[in-house]
């Protein structure tokens, strides 16, 4: 046995005698993973003291570690499927966590003041970096893959039309794009249905970067707060963004909805969802890639919704979220080279990371995707999905 072969294992020697490692061990072994398996979803450790990290500090430790180069796993995203699936995250509730679960709860976390911050921090690390991992039209929302796209580019092209024929969009129109991004469905909206589009974004280089692209479009980006809106249009869609808002301020949002909303408009909301309510926002996600993010439950949506809104259809593609996260691990793992210089070794774990335990989440259905379309009123005669 070589000296790198005796390196490999004895982070695993030094390790297997301590409770927390047999600990782990015990609870992957439910999940069908192993410490140091030969298997793409095992764990490969390097670093013994793992197993203390993770059940210390839940999510945030796990994540924090890969970051370190404490462990690795070839597939990350099945690493992240079998243990959502067996439910192991709900078996680890450290006590330092605790602080974490009661900010989310207490605190207003996504105030006008602290909605900017993931703008920065997330959405502005680059254009160009966003432009390699995403499809021409830097659509950073679930592809639409369903109805038989076989490309990423297809996906994409597939959701937007299908938002747009959701909305009924007739040439014309103006549709109000809450939270717009790039701007793809608005310039696809231009384009293809002969609409007049405004956008808010809390992200500078996506509203001068968008604006750019749009040419001559009737598209205008507003780098606005979506609390600020108050005038008319007779459709509005919000695509990826509501996961920004946070449980204290769904009313309000809805509100903003209904006050720009034509009587006879539509209103279509496109969301990552989860399956409980009493779930506090992910540690690591909350720290490193989404900063004051929190997924709603469809209860709440309801709850905020009431009373303003009929709710005309709910659509859930979560699944087709899996290959849209996949595709874009696909396109950042070949764009790397062009990156590693600048953003080095440690963001590419994070993103790696990032987008696999998302991918993994999606295919064990722990969090969904659900497409709302809501009126004022109720559609006379009632509303009817398009087909595919």
């Amino acid at each position: 046995m070589s000296t790198t072969d005796l390196e490999a294992v004895n982070p695993a020697r030094e390790a297997t005698g301590s409770g927390a490692w047999r600990f782990a061990s015990q609870l992957l072994a439910r999940a069908d993973i192993k410490f140091n398996g030969t298997r793409p979803w095992d764990m490969r450790i390097h670093d013994p003291q793992v197993a203390e990290r993770v059940l210390a500090f839940g999510n945030l430790g796990l994540g924090e570690a890969y970051m370190d180069g404490q462990w690795d796993c070839d597939r990350l995203d099945e690493f992240f499927a079998h243990v959502l699936r067996a439910h192991i995250d709900e078996q680890i509730d450290p006590a330092r966590l605790v602080f974490h679960a009661l900010k989310a709860r207490l605190m207003n976390r996504q105030t006008a003041r602290r909605a900017w911050k993931v703008g920065q921090q997330h959405y502005d690390i680059g254009n160009e970096f966003y432009e390699a991992m995403l499809d021409k039209r830097m659509a950073y929302t679930c592809g639409y893959w369903s109805g038989g796209a076989k490309t990423l580019e297809e996906a994409q092209e597939a959701k937007l039309d299908l938002i747009c024929r959701k909305l009924g969009l007739q040439p014309g129109m103006r549709l109000l794009d809450i939270g717009c991004g790039w701007g793809s469905l608005m310039k696809f909206a231009a384009e293809h249905y002969g609409v007049t589009c405004v956008g808010v974004t809390i992200s500078k280089e996506q509203a001068a970067f968008g604006a750019a692209r749009c040419g001559d479009l009737p598209v205008e980006f507003r780098l606005q707060d979506y609390r600020l809106l108050d005038e008319k249009f007779d459709r509005i869609a919000s695509v990826g963004m509501f996961e920004h808002v946070g449980p204290k301020n769904y009313r309000t949002y809805m509100e903003v909805a209904h006050r720009c909303l034509a009587d006879d408009g539509l209103f279509l909301l496109h969301t990552i969802g989860k399956n409980r309510r009493d779930t506090t926002p992910d540690p690591w996600i909350d720290k490193y890639i989404f900063p004051n993010g929190e997924l709603p439950t469809i209860g709440q949506m309801a709850d905020a919704s009431g009373g303003l809104f009929v709710t005309e259809d709910v659509h859930n593609f979560g699944a087709d979220y899996d290959k849209t996260l996949m595709a874009w691990h696909a396109n950042f793992e070949a764009a790397w080279p062009r990156f590693e210089a600048q953003m080095g070794e440690r963001f590419y774990r994070m993103w790696r990371y990032y987008l696999l335990s998302c991918a993994g989440a999606f295919r064990a259905r722990d969090i969904q995707l659900w497409q709302w379309v809501l009126s004022k009123n109720g559609v006379m005669g009632g509303y009817r999905r398009p087909a595919d």
